[in-house]
């Protein structure tokens, strides 16, 4: 057999022939025993790239991972999400461990949360200055769609909704409104920086705990 990626009726053939050799492992020939090690292998991978998909698309359809646990076999809802994360290659970087990636997505989650409090803090300033960039006319057509989406963040109660538009738009508005422009600049350095902080801290505290 092939070590190509399994679909779901090669799937059932490599399922059923591993079955059938197990029937007769007493009398199996040993081309057959070396062949279903071959295809459990590749079905293994297979359910492995399976299990990260079904679980993105009950995420996406509103199953909650207390919902997902039981049906993992974990305990609980962290334990639920650690499973994922470490199944999912590309959920934060290919060449992390599980572990790695799991942290990985706390500290993204931290600093998400960091960049979000600070929006809040700001609200006023970032509000006023989508307020600001709504209102320019005679813009092309890209910008203008840009600028479309800041009109819809403005209508979040989250004010951190207002940043991604924000800094899509902001490339666009140089040639033609530079103060805007330098203004979005300035949040996206400044937003940066909020992340650069709680990485740090996120890096000491795992420090001070080992």
């Amino acid at each position: 057999m092939q070590q190509e990626e399994l679909g779901l009726a090669e799937a059932t053939d490599a399922q059923a022939f591993v079955s059938g050799v197990l029937t007769e492992l007493g009398s199996s020939d040993p081309e057959d025993l070396l062949e279903a090690l071959v295809r459990l292998r590749a079905l293994r991978e297979r359910l492995t790239d399976w299990e990260p998909r079904l679980i993105d698309a009950a995420r996406a359809a509103g199953i909650s991972w207390t919902q997902l646990a039981p049906a993992l076999g974990v305990a609980s809802r962290q334990a639920a999400e650690r499973r994922y994360l470490r199944l999912n290659p590309n959920a934060t970087g290919p060449a992390m461990t599980g572990e790695q990636r799991v942290q990985a997505a706390r500290d993204q989650r931290a600093s998400d949360r960091a960049v979000a409090a600070w929006a809040r803090e700001n609200a006023a300033d970032l509000r006023r200055l989508a307020g600001q960039v709504t209102s320019l006319d005679g813009l092309d057509h890209p910008t203008q769609a840009s600028v479309d989406r800041i009109h819809v963040a403005l209508g979040s109660n989250d004010t951190a909704a207002l940043l991604a538009p924000l800094a899509e738009a902001g490339p666009r508005l140089t040639r033609d409104h530079p103060n805007l422009a330098g203004r979005i600049s300035e949040i996206a350095d400044r937003t940066d920086e909020v992340r650069a902080t709680s990485k740090q801290r996120a890096d000491q505290t795992k420090q001070e705990g080992t």
